[in-house]
């Protein structure tokens, strides 16, 4: 049953790689990415066994440990990100306790986070080349250690089951963790200072961490080196005992939610009255822009795909600071402007089976494309107005708003045309609603990242004769450049938007057919 498991992931994520061409070349990116991360870890490990063994122990013992935690923490934020063996789908079949959790646990090397943690806890053992008996102990703990790994993940997401199973939760959590990673180079920058005030620390820290079921995997190989067979006997009793327990404690809470399974929430309550539909006439144009504006403030999935955007000033203003010149910040507003008129592209994809009220009601492609750009519109105006005009006040230049308004209102204009004519022309696989937004679709991958591409190359594109304008009023310093700038975005931008508008309209009515059936098998 062990193996027949093992066999049935397998063949799953197979199977999703046939029911999807582009699925298949995603994944291979990712996995030649892994790889390429693996091989460069696995070098520096190589050549970290050179180094005095105090110091490869400090340092394999403290890294294993952030692994180990990251391990506990991230499933839980990212819950049903790969849930291709759910345990609640075994709740009807009469599968041994024993079999089924052994199954699960084993069934998580297939794929590539599990698959890539073992490999490199057993590469651990290059670390310790000087010594067979040290390299053998790294190869048989790092196997254990990936198992933890494992069964930690399990046992914490089976923990907070009753959590993840809310979907505000994994709304918020997801979009949450996000955000560091965005912002992980400014932060990055601010702590160097402090890690390197603490580096004298990090011997004691490993210490401590060796003791613990965070590092105690990577602590063993040390003691075998240096023969300290005692404090070995006492490392591995802790590690084996560690293991025991969280499969133990992961099998009985498994077993708990399959006999209790835990109800789904299904999200926010419905909301009394017309809600955002009243801010818009009762016009199809206007009804599908209140619709659309709902979604950006309900839909975790507009949030997750421009999460970015309210970062970029921070990012821009951390690269200013840390470069000569300080008007780099000045950036941030028409990436801003872009990005959120680009946004739309997907909201064909992002409707789902709900497209076929467009289908049913014959609403003009004419119409769809007018309401969802008002809708996106409406929330970036304010945003990237923001971004455009508090830079240059702060830093004392405000005759350099009206350049940077210029640019930025051509970029958000045109941003919405090309996405209109995107949109109703082009369709990828997005996650769908209630899912995980941070979820990885089948069929996602290489053709929603060339489409993406091609469509804000072309948004930059057409956003070429603003930026001469600008470039050439800050070389002259002559005002009459910035309000030709400001006149030109206005001017070209709605040009621009209105073409895409009846483009994209006309796409919309000639390919509805089509663009139902993408959105109903999510391609």
């Amino acid at each position: 049953m062990v193996a027949e498991l093992i066999r049935l992931k397998a063949r799953l994520l197979a199977n999703g790689f046939r029911r999807s061409p582009w699925q298949l070349v995603g994944v291979l990116i990712g996995a030649a990415y892994a790889l390429f991360i693996a091989v460069m870890l696995i070098v520096g490990m190589f050549g970290l066994g050179s180094q005095d063994p105090g110091l490869i122990r400090t340092v394999l013992v403290c890294s294993v440990s952030v692994v180990v935690l990251a391990w506990a923490i991230v499933p839980v934020l990212l819950s049903g990100a790969d849930a291709t063996l759910d345990p609640a789908k075994f709740a009807t079949f009469p599968v041994p306790r024993r079999d089924l959790t052994t199954g699960l646990l084993l069934s998580g090397f297939v794929g590539t986070p599990g698959a890539v943690t073992l490999v490199l806890f057993v590469a651990i053992a290059l670390s310790w080349r000087q010594s067979p008996a040290a390299a053998f102990v790294a190869v048989v703990a790092g196997v254990l250690g990936a198992l933890f790994c494992l069964a930690l993940a399990r046992l914490t997401t089976t923990a907070a089951l009753a959590l993840t199973s809310k979907r505000r939760f994994r709304e918020i959590a997801t979009i949450l963790i996000f955000i560091p990673l965005v912002a992980l180079g400014p932060i990055l920058g601010g702590l160097q200072a402090g890690v390197t005030a603490i580096f004298d620390l990090l011997p004691t820290v490993a210490g401590v961490l060796a003791w613990t079921p965070l590092g105690v995997f990577a602590a063993l190989p040390a003691d075998a080196l240096q023969g300290e067979w005692g404090i070995f006997a006492l490392r591995l009793l802790v590690a084996l005992a560690s293991l025991a327990v969280v499969v133990w404690a992961w099998s009985a809470m498994l077993m708990r939610s399959l006999q209790n399974p835990v109800q789904s929430s299904g999200g926010s309550k419905g909301s009394e009255g017309l809600g955002l539909l009243r801010l818009f006439p009762a016009t199809p144009w206007g009804a599908i822009a209140g619709r659309c504006l709902t979604y950006w403030f309900k839909d975790p999935r507009y949030a997750a795909g421009i999460v970015i955007v309210p970062l970029l000033p921070f990012i821009l203003w951390y690269a200013s600071s840390q470069s000569p010149t300080p008007y780099l910040l000045y950036a941030a507003a028409p990436l801003m402007a872009v990005m959120m008129g680009f946004s739309i592209s997907a909201d064909v994809s992002y409707d789902s089976t709900a497209f076929s009220l467009h289908v049913t009601t014959a609403v003009r492609g004419v119409h769809d494309r007018a309401g969802r750009a008002l809708a996106c519109g409406a929330l970036a105006l304010p945003l990237v107005l923001a971004a455009a005009i508090i830079p240059p006040v702060a830093l004392g230049r405000p005759g350099d708003v009206v350049a940077l308004v210029g640019v930025t209102l051509g970029g958000l204009l045109s941003a919405l045309g090309v996405a209109s004519v995107a949109s109703a022309r082009w369709t990828y696989a997005v996650v769908q609603p209630g899912d995980n937004p941070f979820k990885s679709p089948p069929g996602a991958g290489a053709r929603a990242a060339i489409t993406q591409l091609v469509t804000m190359f072309v948004a930059f594109l057409l956003m070429a004769p603003e930026i001469a304008l600008v470039i050439t009023y800050f070389v002259t310093e002559r005002m009459l450049f910035a309000w030709l700038a400001l006149g030109v975005g206005l001017v070209v931008g709605t040009v621009l938007l209105i073409v895409g508008i009846r483009v994209g309209g006309r796409w919309f009515d000639n390919r509805m057919p089509e663009l139902m059936e993408a959105v109903t098998l999510n391609k």
